[in-house]
């Protein structure tokens, strides 16, 4: 497995965006995912992207789309996000990146007005329709799965009924190892989405709360994770993500850490080539 990072960790820091590709490759990751919406950024800063990526031979892997309005009762809401999360895909192909990673709402109104059927229906028909325009590009889109109380897709369980029910080869998940401990998922649970896992986010938490800490600074038990994503066969990107860095001046100090601690429990497992 290749170890790559969400270039959302430098957001908030004085490290910009060439800077950050440039570092993240100084500092040793295999590859970079790209937090950035193609409806806020313009030409110039996807070529920065892309041009600068190039020429640290550090390859784009994903690119993470947050679509909430995805699964809005409002239709014309859907629509919009609809478009926005194909421009999304659309940058995908653009930077040469493998998948999309797409991060889908939650339930409004504690359930209790709008039906939870209707709006898991509507999820499952957007994110279709994304799945056609996914495999026009030769891209996947990887379904993220939350730990929050009321999110769509907060289990290992959820993940594989929405991935059935989507039923089309582009649409896959993503595992976030934090979420899997948060929303206190098994190991072995992930054995039952074998072949269908397109890319994992990695970072640490205190068991409570969604963190994004390096790894070591909560309480994941990460080796059984490792160990049971290794049984799987996949062998693809394992993501980490840190957002909101305590201490903005010292991101390269943060950044660093992650790397350094997920490479020795990558290496730990066999699983880091």
């Amino acid at each position: 497995m290749k170890l790559g990072l969400i270039n959302s960790a430098w957001l908030g820091s004085p490290v910009g965006t060439a800077e950050g590709i440039r570092r993240t490759k100084e500092i040793g990751f295999d590859t970079i995912d790209i937090f950035a919406d193609p409806m806020e950024i313009d030409v110039r800063e996807r070529r920065v992207i892309k041009e600068t990526a190039d020429g640290e031979s550090l390859p784009i892997v994903s690119v993470c789309c947050v679509a909430l309005g995805l699964v809005d009762f409002n239709t014309p809401v859907r629509r919009f996000h609809l478009m926005r999360a194909r421009q999304h895909l659309d940058l995908v192909y653009e930077l040469g990146a493998r998948n999309l990673l797409l991060v889908l709402g939650e339930y409004v109104w504690q359930q209790e007005v709008i039906r939870p059927a209707d709006q898991w229906k509507w999820g499952v028909e957007t994110t279709r329709k994304l799945g056609e325009h996914a495999v026009k590009l030769g891209v996947e889109i990887a379904i993220e799965l939350e730990p929050f109380k009321l999110s769509l897709i907060n289990s290992v369980k959820k993940m594989r009924r929405f991935l059935d029910d989507v039923g089309h080869p582009a649409v896959r998940a993503n595992l976030d190892i934090s979420h899997l401990a948060l929303v206190k998922a098994k190991p072995e649970e992930i054995q039952s989405l074998k072949g269908r896992i397109a890319h994992v986010h990695f970072s640490d938490c205190d068991g409570k709360m969604h963190g994004d800490l390096p790894p070591g600074r909560g309480v994941v038990n990460f080796p059984p994770y490792l160990e049971a994503l290794r049984d799987t066969g996949f062998d693809g990107t394992v993501s980490i993500e840190l957002e909101y860095s305590p201490e903005p001046d010292k991101i390269v100090e943060w950044v660093a850490e992650a790397y350094r601690e997920t490479d020795k429990l990558m290496q730990a497992a066999g699983i880091r080539n």
